[in-house]
């Protein structure tokens, strides 16, 4: 019986124009530059003025798109990972659709995992284009956290940005053609205090913002990711020595050095862009890796191990070959 694998053929990605530095967080809130970029490695973020999460979405959906030489007409699954949605309902995913000129019929939809999210998207569009499912999809990363920041709370004002990253999937029967070599998701539902917004449709009806407890999570990240990571490779049947670079969520600068450390990779082979966009949750990932790619660090060939950790906390890894 043949066998059906995925294959990625397309990257992009989009941030607003807007960009926030530290120094202009400095007169909003009390702060300054050596502060947060020691803390975190953050110098700059991205904000959304006016650019919906959809806006987002749809034009790194675009690029990818372009990138991989497919019409939108080919698209027969899109899955989008998003905590910050347009609306309630209909899904971000719709709506992104419709402004792509997504065909009629074709299934849509949004998936809640915050900062895994991306991770967990791949793993579904994978999932249905190794069952027959779909034989192309877009998946898509996206955020306007800045919609859902107090800017009053100093510890978590300076972490965020917004931006959207995007990959487009295609089915093959060939394995050498296979780059999706292996994904896996997790979660542990007892830490949903640690970090949350502190509202929601059904509970104070409204977004809310996020909250978090800062050293807790730090505590529990670098274990996660680590896992993840791992736990991924261990399904592709590859170690550590197999990849050329690490690609962990882009959460905090010491987070993303302690997974390193951990996992024994040199911070050379380590990719990030969180000095200038900061954590853009479900976007961080798809972001930086269509960014890495399109700017030729990263090569045809590269295994590529992603991993990430998210509110909840959910966690996963991801082994990708360019």
């Amino acid at each position: 019986m043949m066998s059906i694998s995925s294959k990625i053929v397309g990257y992009g990605h989009c941030v607003p124009q807007k960009v926030l530095t530290n120094d202009d967080l400095s007169k909003i809130v009390d702060t300054n530059d050596e502060w947060i970029s020691t803390r975190t490695g953050i110098k700059s973020r991205h904000i959304a003025n006016n650019e919906t999460t959809s806006d987002l979405a749809a034009n790194a959906a675009k690029m990818a798109l372009i990138n991989a030489g497919i019409d939108v007409s080919d698209i027969d699954l899109v899955v989008l990972a998003t905590i910050t949605p347009d609306y309630t309902t209909p899904s971000t995913a719709l709506v992104m659709a419709n402004k792509l000129g997504i065909r009629e019929g074709v299934p849509a939809f949004d998936i809640s995992a915050a900062c895994s999210g991306f991770i967990y998207a791949l793993t579904q569009a994978d999932n249905a284009i190794r069952l027959g499912q779909a034989s192309k999809a877009l998946v898509i990363g996206a955020e306007t956290l800045s919609n859902i920041t107090d800017w009053t709370d100093r510890g978590t004002c300076v972490l965020f940005g917004d931006g959207a990253g995007a990959v487009v999937l295609e089915a093959t029967d060939n394995p050498e053609e296979t780059n999706v070599l292996a994904t896996r998701i997790f979660a542990d539902s007892k830490h949903i205090e640690t970090l949350k917004t502190n509202g929601g449709v059904s509970t104070t009806k409204s977004s809310g913002f996020i909250q978090m407890d800062g050293k807790e999570v730090f505590k529990y990240a670098v274990n996660a990711l680590a896992n993840g990571a791992e736990k991924a490779l261990e399904k592709a049947g590859l170690n550590a020595n197999d990849v050329d670079w690490l690609l962990p969520h882009q959460a905090n600068i010491r987070i993303i050095d302690g997974t390193a450390q951990k996992m024994g990779f040199d911070k050379a082979k380590v990719l990030t862009n969180i000095a200038n966009h900061g954590n853009t949750s479900a976007a961080s990932i798809p972001l930086t890796l269509s960014q890495k790619v399109n700017d030729g660090t990263v090569k045809k060939g590269d295994i590529v191990l992603l991993t990430s950790m998210g509110a909840g906390f959910t966690w996963g890894g991801a082994v990708l070959k360019i």
